[in-house]
């Protein structure tokens, strides 16, 4: 077992990152850097600064194949509690690299009529919030539009491009890289710029 270290004041630099995750949620696209950790093996630091602040005993965590070993997953069970999902569809939290297919996608929970909020939260480890190909952002949180333009993995551009037609239902996306992350609730109409 090689275990590393989680935050190095939990309950502030929880707290902290909590907020700053609130605050990309309710603006969408807005990017927020979060603080306090190292990586755990494939898992980058705000990748793994969000499981530490979100995931916990009850919240089953998968990780995609190129992210999975046994860095990330004794980490995670030592200083989190997760479970690791067994399968896409009863995860709470997925993580992904740039290999995400649409199948997973629709295979994991987004809901229902009668409880939407019963749905996945996507980590996507990106190497650039800001080299991609522009979207532009309505909705909740956002004043008249804004344009973001991170290095999406085509499934995930797709899904985007897609799913607010869905409506409750759906999944959110944290997108992530080494300088932080910015949050695409479901709330958000994303199209192209």
């Amino acid at each position: 077992m090689n275990l590393l270290p989680g935050f190095t004041q939990p309950i502030e630099l929880c707290q902290q990152n909590f907020r700053l995750i609130l605050k990309a949620l309710s603006e969408p696209g807005v990017p927020v850097g979060l603080n306090g950790t190292a990586g755990w093996g494939r898992l980058g630091a705000t990748a793994t600064a969000v499981l530490l602040t979100l995931a916990d005993g009850e919240t089953p965590v998968w990780l995609s194949p190129e992210l999975i070993e046994s860095t990330a997953v004794d980490n995670l069970r030592f200083h989190t509690g997760a479970p690791l999902a067994g399968s896409l569809n009863s995860a709470v939290f997925a993580v992904f690299g740039q290999e995400i297919s649409d199948a997973q996608l629709r295979e994991l929970p987004c809901g229902s009529e009668v409880s939407p909020e019963h749905s996945a939260t996507v980590l996507v480890q990106l190497e650039h919030l800001d080299q991609g190909a522009p979207l532009r952002l309505r909705g909740p949180g956002i004043k008249t539009q804004r344009v973001i333009a991170p290095s999406l993995p085509a499934a995930v551009r797709d899904y985007l491009l897609e799913g607010a037609r869905r409506f409750p239902l759906g999944i959110d996306f944290l997108l992530v890289n080494a300088d932080g992350l910015l949050a695409l609730p479901r709330t958000t109409f994303v199209e192209e710029s």
